[in-house]
């Protein structure tokens, strides 16, 4: 499969709310860029809702959406985590953290009475959230003469290249940012201007 240049993401975080015989399950749905994150976040919660009998929490990173982990922090395994997964796998959402915290109500729900709960915490979390696709971008840096400046100028303005960091000198360095299915093209005419050099610096 060709991979996509696009993928879909939250703006910002979000909450939900499913009860169920007394239990209470409070979904909260963060934007995520590393996995670095998720233990501040779940630690947070943890802080805020110490009286709550678990913390699960699913979450998904990277624009090939291949970097995935599920926790059911004591619950009945793949019980909460996994439901919690499954909601953001159908709704093809990746660079989130999903953490639905639990209120025990004093009622066994069974497993799929959990999976349910957990399902639907995350589901209305991610109602009231605000999804947007994003664009796989790449950075380049363009190491060039000063007397190249010109044709350099011309390639960033034809294609409305966004300069993330320039140096001109003798030595000119430009770091570019552009979409990725652009990469052939601008990658081409760059290098058509000689004497110049192109190098990959990150993938965002």
């Amino acid at each position: 499969m060709l991979f996509e240049d696009t993928y879909k993401t939250i703006t910002g975080s979000a909450e939900g709310l499913f009860k169920d015989k007394g239990s209470k399950f409070f979904a909260y749905a963060y934007p995520i860029e590393d996995e670095s994150e998720v233990k501040e976040l779940v630690d947070q919660l943890k802080k805020e809702h110490f009286k709550a009998v678990h913390h699960c929490y699913a979450y998904r990173l990277g624009q090939d959406r291949t970097n995935f982990r599920v926790n059911d922090d004591g619950e009945p395994s793949g019980s909460a985590g996994k439901p919690i997964l499954n909601v953001l796998l159908s709704k093809d959402i990746t660079n989130i953290l999903v953490v639905v915290v639990r209120y025990f109500g004093g009622t066994l729900l069974g497993v799929p009475g959990l999976i349910n709960a957990y399902k639907t915490a995350t589901q209305e979390a991610l109602i009231n959230a605000e999804i947007i696709e994003k664009t796989v971008n790449e950075i380049y840096e363009v190491r060039f003469e000063f007397v190249q400046m010109n044709d350099v100028m011309k390639v960033v303005k034809e294609f409305g290249l966004k300069v993330k960091n320039q140096l001109f000198d003798n030595q000119c360095t430009l770091q570019l940012e552009f979409r990725r299915n652009m990469t052939n093209q601008i990658i081409g005419k760059l290098e058509k201007i000689e004497p110049i050099e192109i190098e990959h610096i990150a993938t965002v």
